[in-house]
């Protein structure tokens, strides 16, 4: 599978050319991942994941390893170096959910999560004719992509990867009326193709949710677990990092005892004293009503830009800008607040879109109070560093701007992406973010230890044999949360085993801090931010070797 260098990051030498070719091998098997990168040449393409595609993938990835392996050392730079072992990990990774997490035999949710149409209706990057046209050819794949899960998903499947994909899949109805919704503001020509494609594709998803309830779901089991082995092979796949499993769980939980001693010592300094449940519960107080919650954000965003710019903590590039919405209705049951950022390739512009999860106005009273106390003013504030300043938006501006080469453009790692939006929190309460009273920290604490137990649970689940029972009461003492949500946090890391990549993700970043700040940035926050994101997002395992000039 040959193929010119991609246009928007040409490098004709014998390298170069391997280097897109391997990367067109990925985006054969992840095309969604290309255009949320902005590359829209494979806008409408839904992979084939039947089991003889994906047996090809991984012969010819195998292939691609083997000549990455074999480039002469001398033909390559250090920085070149660095990109090869990158599209390595890119190969392995895949390769491990294939043939290793056998995630397309054992997670319908790998079915269902592969359709996506938000990409052609939030951002106008090409004429509505063009992006109709890519949701409707994604539409007509659906039926094929339905019956191949049917095919290859094993008898029994692990419940929670089960009861997830219902979940997922029975919002996808609403997300295909929406295309169509948008199809129709250009024309009823528009409108009509797309509803001509929704309606199989409807059918087709029905037909594999209820294949789901009715056959897979009475057999499910509670075998979800990596072990051990897999683990550590994943977080060198992921992040390469060849750091022990063990070593990983102590730092984390040594980052959850200073959090808490933290906690417990700014609940000592109110006067009078008060539990740390106490203090909780004062902040959850302080909250908006439903229809000020996205101006309100909206508010946070400026604030926050502001902040970022007085306290020259990292470079903002421009042009920026980032408007708020309502989180989408399919997504809501799984989201509380995202960033639609603009991809390293994007041409549609450089606007970030800061979703919000509004009050659903036909929840009960008691409900609305409830989400409106967890998105309280100083949670969302908190939130809001995470997502936009100086988090994820102002992190992807630089990564358009500064990835040197197309393996950095396209890598794109959990740990230090969430790790850095996740560092930004403790970095805007040291800058000094709601000086004056408790809340900023107190927010920022309080999903610390939500991120310390998800890495804690992460290992717990997949490599001591940890229960459900066990993670959800992990939630509960430790971080403060109530039954249902704390259920929801352990059942997430069921299947998403990944979500240490916050807490991982921050102390690489901390620990890079501390090594390289005085010496190589002469203290300087902003030069020291601002060369970190200068990279991209590589893995975190990679991160002293770059901040050694490597």
């Amino acid at each position: 599978m040959t193929t010119p260098p991609m246009p928007e990051q040409s490098d004709p030498s014998e390298f170069g050319l391997l280097e897109a070719e391997v990367i067109d091998h990925i985006f054969h098997l992840s095309p969604g991942y290309a255009v949320f990168l902005g590359l829209h040449r494979y806008d409408g393409r839904v992979p084939d994941l039947s089991t003889a595609a994906t047996e090809s993938w991984v012969s010819v990835s195998h292939r691609l390893l083997e000549r990455l392996r074999a480039f002469p050392n001398p033909e390559l730079s250090e920085s070149r170096r660095l990109d090869r072992m990158l599209l390595e990990l890119l190969l392995e990774s895949s390769l491990f959910d294939l043939t290793e997490s056998f995630d397309l035999d054992r997670n319908p949710m790998s079915f269902v999560g592969a359709v996506s149409l938000t990409p052609y209706i939030v951002r106008e990057y090409a004429p509505l004719a063009d992006r109709t046209e890519a949701m409707t050819r994604t539409l007509e794949s659906v039926p094929r992509l339905m019956s191949q899960g049917r095919a290859r998903l094993r008898p029994e499947l692990p419940r929670p990867f089960v009861q997830l994909a219902i979940s997922i899949g029975s919002g996808l109805a609403s997300h295909f009326a929406e295309a169509e919704e948008v199809a129709r503001r250009g024309s009823s020509d528009l409108g009509g193709r797309v509803a001509a494609a929704r309606a199989p594709a409807e059918q087709a998803v029905t037909e594999f949710l209820d294949r789901l309830r009715d056959d897979w779901l009475p057999r499910a089991t509670d075998d979800f677990a990596l072990g051990a082995e897999r683990y550590q092979r994943l977080l060198w796949v992921r992040e390469g990092i060849r750091t022990p499993t063990a070593e990983v769980l102590a730092s984390g939980r040594a980052d959850l005892k200073r959090n808490q001693a933290r906690l417990e010592e700014l609940s000592r300094q109110q006067s009078p004293a008060v539990s740390t449940d106490e203090l909780l519960e004062r902040m959850y107080l302080k909250h908006t009503t439903a229809e000020n919650l996205v101006p309100q954000a909206q508010h946070f965003v400026d604030e926050t830009r502001r902040f970022v710019e007085s306290e020259r903590l990292v470079s903002i590039p421009t042009p920026s800008s980032c408007r708020v919405e309502e989180t989408p209705s399919y997504g809501r049951a799984l989201s509380t607040a995202s960033m639609n950022p603009p991809g390293p390739f994007d041409v549609g512009g450089d606007e970030g879109i800061y979703f919000v999860t509004p009050v659903d106005p036909t929840w009960t009273p008691e409900r609305q109070e409830q989400w409106l106390r967890s998105m309280n003013d100083p949670m969302l504030r908190n939130i809001t560093v995470h997502e936009v300043y100086p988090g994820h938006y102002l992190q992807f501006l630089h990564f358009r701007q500064g990835a040197s080469s197309l393996a950095r453009k396209v890598y794109l790692s959990s740990s230090f992406t969430e790790g850095w939006a996740h560092y930004c929190e403790q970095l805007a309460v040291e800058a000094g973010l709601g000086r004056g009273t408790p809340d900023a920290e107190v927010a920022q604490i309080h999903d610390a230890l939500l991120r310390n137990c998800r890495l804690i649970a992460s290992i717990g689940l997949h490599t001591q044999g940890m229960s459900l029972a066990e993670a959800t009461e992990l939630f509960r003492r430790e971080a403060h949360f109530e039954a249902l949500p704390a259920e929801r946090e352990a059942i997430r890391g069921t299947f998403n085993p990944e979500y240490f990549c916050y807490t991982l993700g921050k102390l690489a970043i901390l620990e890079a801090r501390r090594k390289f700040l005085a010496g190589s940035f002469g203290g300087s926050l902003r030069s020291f931010h601002d060369r970190l994101l200068s990279f991209g997002c590589p893995p975190v395992g990679l991160l002293d070797t770059l901040l050694s000039g490597g």
